[in-house]
């Protein structure tokens, strides 16, 4: 069975409906949460019943389980936050990731705020088209999904590069958000998004290259430090607490984690795992119950599987064909349907075959 293209990513704007309540997506500005902005959030989950809110690839938080009746409340908490954007529009169009491992002085704060207040100025692009800015001490973010990227070279330099290419245009600090958003006019002027879809590798798959190519990002990629990451990317609301406590500020991360700046161990919290625990290569979904489209649960056959995951390999369990919790590709990924699990589009499979023998699924005893 193959991924298919369904419904939109949700924001605080505009919920998404699924069968245990509305889902919310929290875009906190610039990716990171003041100790305050934790410890409200935290407040404002539990008070509301909320045990857990997600950390997601795209380095937001997701609140599901919404109940219509309580969505204002929850609206006003988070406005009361400063975690809302004006509206729907520019909740959508500020589609920014920057690698949480800024430091001051380098500039990509103060890139992210010059593209933020441009929003304006640029395109209005497809709801998915994203911008990378990854600019720290080293390239972190070169496999996480984008459109437009602001990297460096092996100097140093800054430069612009359109998804997929090889090279990019070398650009200086002040040009370089004048020279993203001539990017974006060219992949329109392109026909990049026919019906209001599209991304920018697939316009270059069609042949198109953007002009200007004169600069190749640096090779090397950066360490990772250590992060606070949790099952799936659930965070509980007391862990959640408890991290601000730890801190000034909490950076969201597109690995479903949190960095804290500066700290290099983490206390014991509900629902942390350690970087060298196998749940951190598996991805699953929220699955039936609680989303309509699953036709069965995920995450228990997912926790199940992990102590038979080969060693570097990545799984991937999904409630359907949507592929919600990892659209990219994973070493093994199974997919529910009405006949069972189906394993990289081999035949259905029930659940309790697959734990009777995890080597159907891996390939090991």
């Amino acid at each position: 069975m193959s991924g298919t293209v369904k419904g939109w990513c949700p924001g605080a704007h505009r919920p998404m409906q699924a069968a245990d309540g509305l889902i919310l997506r929290i875009r906190p500005p610039l990716g990171r949460l003041s100790a305050a902005q934790a410890q409200g959030l935290a407040a404002l989950a539990r008070a509301e019943g909320q045990s857990h809110l997600a950390l997601t690839s795209r380095a937001n938080l997701q609140w599901r389980g919404v109940k219509s009746q309580r969505y204002e409340i929850i609206m006003a908490g988070l406005e009361a936050l400063g975690l809302l954007d004006a509206d729907a529009a520019q909740e959508q169009a500020r589609n920014i990731l920057l690698t949480p491992f800024w430091r001051d002085g380098d500039g990509t704060l103060e890139w992210a705020e010059e593209r933020t207040a441009a929003l304006p100025n640029f395109p209005a692009l497809p709801g998915k088209f994203g911008f990378v800015l990854d600019t720290g001490p080293a390239p972190v973010l070169t496999a996480i999904s984008a459109d437009i990227r602001l990297e460096r070279d092996e100097a140093g330099g800054l430069l612009v590069r359109a998804d997929g290419a090889a090279l990019g245009e070398a650009v200086t600090a002040q040009t370089a958000i004048p020279a993203m958003r001539r990017l974006a006019d060219w992949f329109l002027a392109q026909g990049g998004a026919p019906g209001g879809r599209g991304r920018m590798r697939g316009l270059l798959r069609s042949g198109a290259l953007p002009p200007g190519l004169n600069a190749a990002p640096a090779a090397t990629t950066g360490q990772i430090p250590p992060l606070a990451s949790f099952a799936f990317g659930e965070l509980p609301v007391e862990s959640l607490a408890a991290l601000a406590g730890l801190g000034p500020e909490l950076r969201l991360t597109p690995w479903r984690a949190l960095y804290l700046p500066g700290l290099t161990a983490l206390p014991a919290l509900p629902g942390l795992i350690g970087a060298d625990d196998p749940l951190q290569l598996i991805f699953a979904c929220t699955g039936a119950p609680g989303c309509a489209e699953g036709f069965a649960p995920t995450r228990a056959l997912a926790a199940a599987l992990a102590a038979h995951l080969p060693p570097g390999k990545t799984l991937h369990v999904s409630g359907c064909g949507k592929l919600c919790a990892h659209p990219g590709k994973c070493d093994f990924t199974l997919i529910a349907a009405p006949d069972g699990f189906h394993l990289n589009d081999g035949p259905g499979l029930d659940p309790a075959a697959l734990l009777s023998h995890p080597r159907r699924v891996f390939g090991t005893p």
